[in-house]
C-alpha cells in the first residue's frame, strides 16, 4: 500500500528518480479507483429518469466527483512518468510523447515499462539501492 501511496506523497516533486514498482502500483491504484466512480457514474446514469431532478442531481454528481479525482491526480501522474524517464536517464521532457496520438502512448508505456539504471545517474542515486540500505 505505501507503493500505491507514494507517489501522492511527492505530489509535484519532479525531480528524482522512481521504481516501476512505484510507478505501476501507483497506477494499479488510479485504475481501482477510477473502476469504482466510473461504477458509481455509471450506475447513475442507467437508472436515471431525465424528468427526476434528483436523479440528474445525483448524476451530475457523481461525474463531478470522477472529473474532480482525475484532475486531482494528473499532477502526481504527470510526476511520475518524469521520474520513471529520470530512472532510466533520460529527459522528463519525453511525458509530452503522450500528446501524440495513436502511438505517443504506446511508445511512452515501452518506456514505462523499461528498468532504470543502475546506480546513481545525472538526475540522483539509484531508487533500488536506496531501499536496501
Amino acid at each position: 500500500m505505501q507503493w500505491m501511496l507514494m507517489p501522492l506523497r511527492r505530489y509535484a516533486d519532479f525531480s528524482g528518480r522512481s521504481r516501476r514498482k512505484e510507478y505501476w502500483m501507483f497506477f494499479l491504484l488510479i485504475l481501482l479507483i477510477g473502476v469504482v466512480l466510473g461504477l458509481i457514474t455509471g450506475t447513475f446514469t442507467a437508472t436515471s429518469d431525465p424528468t427526476n431532478d434528483l436523479q440528474m442531481a445525483t448524476w451530475s454528481s457523481s461525474s463531478i466527483l470522477l472529473g474532480l479525482f482525475y484532475l486531482a491526480i494528473f499532477i502526481p501522474a504527470l510526476a511520475i512518468q518524469v521520474r520513471r524517464f529520470h530512472d532510466q536517464d533520460k529527459t522528463g521532457w519525453l511525458v509530452l510523447l503522450n500528446f501524440i496520438p495513436f502511438i505517443g502512448g504506446l511508445i511512452v508505456l515501452v518506456f514505462m515499462c523499461l528498468e532504470g539504471t543502475r546506480g546513481a545517474n545525472r538526475y540522483g542515486p539509484d531508487p533500488k539501492s536506496e531501499e536496501k540500505a
